[in-house]
């Protein structure tokens, strides 16, 4: 495609290489915000520095927060007593859509996957084991995909918390093997989250 405009071009190559927006989608994008004038691009521009530089980590679970804390976490009429462990932050907002979820969570940002590299050590697994032993924790919901890493990673949490006073529960099967949490629809997520069942550790 030709351009009559250096800027514009390179405008349309900076949106086309965020995830899920092809060139034509980002030719519109960069075209409705050049005929907005100069103030909206300034309001656009200045939100994406503050996501760059105002943008913090929740030292609790590990969401993006505005705080220390996010406003989950910080919420008194949250149950804080259960955990919601999900593998990223798009999987905690993915069960926060569904309305089913009153307890807090923790993000392990990634699973366990030996074949990548990737070790509990690599993960948030340690600071939510800490959460454990301090807070008055009831029960650990895994709201992990179920997929070999996702079964590793539940098998190994399961394994450091054997001997604790804590519930354990998985997702209920609603989601199918090797999905991503993130694409199911909410009546099935949030059913999978309403219809949890206990986790039992089978050592073989």
């Amino acid at each position: 495609m030709k351009y009559t405009s250096k800027i514009l071009q390179e405008t349309v190559d900076a949106f086309s290489s965020l995830p899920g927006i092809g060139r034509k989608s980002a030719m519109r994008i960069a075209l409705h915000l050049a005929n907005k004038g100069r103030q909206r691009i300034m309001n656009f521009s200045q939100t994406l520095m503050m996501l760059s530089e105002g943008l913090k980590t929740c030292k609790t679970c590990y969401a993006y927060a505005d705080e220390e804390q996010c406003s989950i976490c910080s919420n008194p009429s949250r149950n804080h007593k259960v955990i919601c462990v999900v593998e990223s932050i798009r999987d905690l907002m993915a069960i926060e859509e569904t309305q089913q979820f009153s307890g807090v969570y923790h993000v392990l940002n990634g699973l366990i996957s030996p074949v990548d590299g990737i070790g509990p050590d690599q993960l948030n697994i340690d600071p939510l084991l800490a959460r454990i032993n301090t807070d008055e924790v009831d029960e650990i919901i895994m709201a992990i995909r179920p997929c070999i890493e996702g079964d590793t990673t539940v098998y190994y949490l399961t394994r450091q918390l054997q001997g604790k006073e804590v519930k354990i529960s998985i997702i209920a099967r609603g989601i199918s093997f090797g999905s991503e949490l993130e694409f199911a629809d909410e009546f099935t997520l949030g059913r999978s989250i309403a219809e949890r069942v206990p986790y039992s550790l089978q050592v073989k």
